[in-house]
């Protein structure tokens, strides 16, 4: 199809409104749901290789082509596993032919299926616009501590198809692949585990390095973090054992502030992970953390690396 000409940026008041929640047409919201959503974050990795992801802050650019957004606000249902969750930063569509700005993003979620929002600029007017269609085939993973969504499906809606079909100027049709979201959220709820559960790699993230090495450092007055190796060197193995995490629950493992990995309490509340020393990293002090999708436990172990024989 021939290619229509490419809207003009979005430059000055209309970038204003695009970034003001209260600028965009107002839609009425769902019931409430139970429980306030204690942090977490949604993973988005686009399928359309003719286009990348940047984002703005509070959001985090991962590898593997994931991008992180943070879970700024929204509610959910630790027995149903439905959430409407307000997501921080915005997404930055990027093309040969243009950026398109997406903010406002929202996630809604009855069980495995729901839907992205996000707010636009047309014709100088902010909308919110139903972006993608979401779908899971297992459904979500209800925790004590959290919810989980893993491998989420998002297709293009209609209102997603026009837009990006305007602002593109090239033919995109209802139900082509968008992309594929990883989401976790806290709850605090007291749902039963579901031990046979693999959790997505969560996202990249920021925390402090503490004081000592190869020993367990207590960043609350339960939870503790140990490593089996003292010094290592790179391209070799650590493991990490934490203790006095919640039975069931989901934590997150952070290696030199780089979150990686997520892991699931056993009935004890103890987690155990195996994780390899890159070949290129830094001689010197490394941390590994392990703590939970509501912040509420934390311990941090450090061990050092040391210059390759």
């Amino acid at each position: 199809m021939a290619k229509r000409p490419v809207a003009a940026a979005v430059t000055g008041g209309a970038l204003l409104a695009l970034l003001c929640p209260g600028a965009a047409t107002a839609q009425e919201g769902p019931a409430p749901l139970p429980h306030e959503v204690s942090g977490g974050y949604a993973a988005l990795r686009l399928e359309n290789r003719d286009m990348t992801l940047d984002v703005t802050e509070p959001a985090v650019q991962g590898a593997a082509d994931r991008s992180w957004f943070p879970v700024t606000g929204g509610g959910a249902d630790d027995e149903t596993g439905d959430a409407d969750l307000e997501l921080g930063g915005t997404a930055m569509l990027t093309a040969p032919f243009g950026t398109l700005p997406l903010a406002g993003l929202r996630l809604e979620l009855d069980g495995g299926t729901g839907s992205l929002s996000a707010r636009t600029v047309v014709a100088g007017r902010a909308l919110d616009r139903v972006l993608a269609e979401v779908m899971s085939d297992s459904g979500p993973v209800v925790r004590a501590s959290g919810v989980t969504w893993n491998g989420l499906r998002a297709s293009l809606s209609s209102e997603g198809a026009a837009l990006l079909s305007e602002w593109s100027g090239t033919e995109f049709t209802a139900g082509d692949a968008f992309g594929t979201l990883d989401v976790t959220v806290g709850t605090g709820g007291e749902a039963t585990p579901v031990p046979d559960a693999t959790p997505a790699t969560p996202p990249p993230t920021s925390r402090p390095a503490e004081e000592s090495r190869g020993e367990p450092v207590r960043r609350d007055t339960t939870a503790t973090a140990t490593v089996a190796r003292a010094t290592l060197a790179p391209g070799t193995g650590q493991q990490v054992t934490g203790t006095g995490f919640e039975p069931g629950g989901i934590v997150l493992v952070s290696i030199d502030q780089d979150t990686r990995y997520q892991v699931v309490a056993d009935e004890q509340g103890g987690v155990t992970k195996d994780f390899p020393m890159y070949d290129g990293a830094f001689e010197g002090v490394h941390t590994v953390e392990l703590y939970t999708v509501s912040g509420g436990r934390r311990a941090v172990a450090e061990f050092g690396v040391r210059a390759p024989e």
